[in-house]
């Protein structure tokens, strides 16, 4: 064999290898029996288990199911329709329509998305499935007309006159004629827009609500924590896509090899598969429904809050699902509960007109909803559990009296690091400094967070993490600088809590309650909060000015502080509890956090603060912070 092909199925390997790996390195990790996403600690089946009993993640499996197949019925019947009348348009109406029709293909994805939300907003439709599968339909009928009308082109153009003067009726010479001639494109457009509406994830995020996750919704406000059940659901959608295409690609070159008289054979098998698999999808289908849909309405619920459904608004990831399948239970009610992975985008849904009764934004964020009247005062009446609140919590500044808020999680942020490769002394020697010493030198992590990274540079120059003076948000702009350009620093989000469990690096900025998880995954790690300050954050419970069960949500609410949901709250996210008596037994001797320092967070430090609101300075620093970004 000559060096040439040698060197020409080297390199077709190594681009196979580039291309399948990250597929293959999923599907082996989706049998890891540890929660660790870089560590293989044994085969284990559990997050196949874990994936079939989330109903969360089998919602959102029906949900994306349904939305692509109608969506793909529609739009092709529609686009083919469309396509084919533009073909015998006049040749003006043709490339205005086919302009037309090429916008929504180049145009941003998020300018859409926002567009529909805005659109759906000022019809005052409410969000749900129905809006998100009219978004999927209108954005694939542009990819069938393109896949359709290179097709059309290439016909003659006498073929259907052909066909009419022969005896066939316009419909006839339509589906006899022109539809086999143009069946390629039709499918090759049908498929790109299954593919797209299957895949979509920008438009989705906007156009839904009351609980309608699709697939990649999902997976990304799972993102936040380490969540193998995603390797095991993207497993089992690559193995179906696998199987299907080796069905497409071997059943015609399997019938070619056979007798034409079998032809009917194979094509009554096929139609047979065809219906099995449809049976079997619209049975898991049902059985889905019916499993979701288990807690019925209540007349006793409406007597008594004047309401049967909740609308939660949460982070991915933030609560023990059977905390909410519990009060569903209790009071006969059924919770919509949905995610989102920041305040802002949380911000941007709530200025969109999404009503929700219950929201869990941050700090910051609750004074920001405050000066802009969106949040409407507790009933203390109902919130007896208020008693339970840790002290710490009892005058925080946003909200002193909770009056419109009370505290859900809370903790600080600090620096993980390696107890064997890193030197105490150096932590309490530099504090934050210690990113900038070249001992560490490639050794660190920075977390990709803009507010996080400059309250880490204002207090390491000793200012306020709440500054807006221009000088010192500047000089906190050049120490961040100074960090990327002289120490090699891995700039990550979320993967940075796996990274350092795995001990990858040596240091990371981090949440406590990430930090949590790293310490007990890693005996290794540990935790400091340096003397210069942090950030003492909270995230809590707030319910909006137009929520429409304000009376069920302070009941959800009293019901989230209570002892046992407190407790296993906060065994299953890792959080600090806001609970007293809960932080109490989880911290302390015999606690299951007993013996991690990153647990309980640091109260009464004059140095500590809350982040609040600014405008000015919030428009500053995420400029500065792209800089610094690019200056790496």
């Amino acid at each position: 064999m000559s060096g040439h092909k040698l060197l020409r199925r080297f390199l077709l390997g190594a681009v196979l290898l580039f291309f399948y790996f990250p597929i293959l390195y999923m599907l082996v990790f989706s049998f890891n029996g540890s929660r660790s996403l870089t560590s293989f600690d044994g085969f284990s089946l559990q997050w196949y288990d874990k994936m079939f009993h989330d109903p969360n993640m089998l919602e959102a499996i029906y949900y994306t199911l349904i939305t692509a197949v109608v969506a793909t019925v529609i739009s092709t019947a529609v686009g083919t329709i469309t396509a084919i009348g533009l073909s015998k348009s006049r040749r003006i109406v043709r490339e205005v329509v086919s302009q037309v029709n090429n916008l929504p293909i180049m145009n941003p994805e998020i300018v859409t998305a926002v567009g529909l939300m805005l659109f759906y907003v000022s019809l005052r439709i409410e969000k749900g499935f129905f809006t998100m599968l009219l978004a999927h339909i209108a954005f694939c009928i542009p990819y069938v007309i393109l896949s359709v009308m290179p097709k059309l082109r290439s016909l003659d153009d006498n073929l259907a006159d052909a066909a009419m003067d022969l005896g066939a009726t316009p419909w006839q010479a339509m589906v006899k004629v022109i539809l086999p001639q143009i069946m390629p494109g039709i499918i090759s457009g049908a498929l790109i827009a299954f593919t797209m509406s299957f895949d979509d994830f920008t438009i989705s995020y906007f156009v839904t609500g009351n609980g309608v996750k699709n697939i990649s919704t999902l997976v990304w406000t799972m993102s936040k924590r380490i969540n193998p059940s995603i390797n095991a659901l993207s497993t089992i959608i690559v193995l179906m896509i696998t199987i299907t295409l080796l069905l497409v690609n071997l059943l015609p070159i399997i019938k070619e090899k056979t007798k034409t008289k079998t032809g009917q054979v194979w094509k009554h098998t096929t139609s047979i598969v065809a219906l099995c698999f449809a049976l079997l999808i619209g049975g898991g289908l049902y059985w889905l429904k019916s499993g979701t849909g288990n807690h019925m309405s209540s007349a006793d619920a409406i007597a008594r809050f004047g309401s049967d459904t909740l609308k939660v608004y949460n982070v991915g990831e933030y609560i023990d699902p059977q905390i909410n399948t519990a009060f569903e239970e209790r009071y006969g009610v059924k919770i919509i509960y949905d995610t989102f992975d920041s305040n802002e985008l949380m911000y941007t849904k709530l200025q969109g007109g999404e009503r929700y009764d219950i929201l869990v934004p941050s700090d910051y964020m609750i004074e920001r909803l405050l000066k802009e009247d969106f949040l409407q005062p507790l009933n203390h009446d109902q919130l007896p559990n208020l008693s339970y609140l840790t002290e710490e919590l009892n005058s925080l500044s946003y909200d002193p009296d909770h009056t419109y808020s009370v505290p859900y999680f809370w903790g600080t942020v600090g620096i993980v690091y390696n107890k064997n490769n890193v030197d105490i002394e150096d932590l309490q020697k530099e504090g934050y400094n210690i990113f900038r010493n070249q001992k560490y030198k490639g050794r660190i992590y920075m977390y990709d967070s803009e507010r996080d990274s400059f309250m880490m540079a204002l207090k390491a120059l000793g200012y306020s993490m709440n500054t807006d003076d221009e000088k010192q948000l500047y000089e906190a702009y050049e120490w961040l600088k100074k960090i990327v350009t002289t120490m090699k620093p891995e700039i990550v989000t979320d993967e940075v809590i796996d990274a350092m469990a795995n001990g990858n690096k040596d240091m990371a900025l981090v949440y406590s309650g990430d930090a949590t998880y790293i310490l007990s995954e890693n005996e290794d790690m540990g935790y400091y909060m340096p003397s210069e300050g942090t950030n003492l954050w909270s995230d809590a419970m707030v319910i909006p000015k137009n929520a429409a069960n304000p009376k069920l949500a302070n009941e959800y609410i009293n019901f989230i502080l209570e002892y046992e949901n407190s407790m296993r709250n906060t065994e299953y996210v890792g959080y600090t509890s806001t609970n007293g008596e809960v932080l109490e037994e989880c911290s302390g001797e015999g606690g299951i956090y007993a013996d991690n320092e990153a647990y309980l967070p640091r109260s009464g430090y004059e140095k500590d603060e809350i982040f609040h609101y600014n405008d000015k300075s919030r428009k500053l620093i995420s400029e500065l912070w792209t800089k610094v970004k690019i200056a790496k």
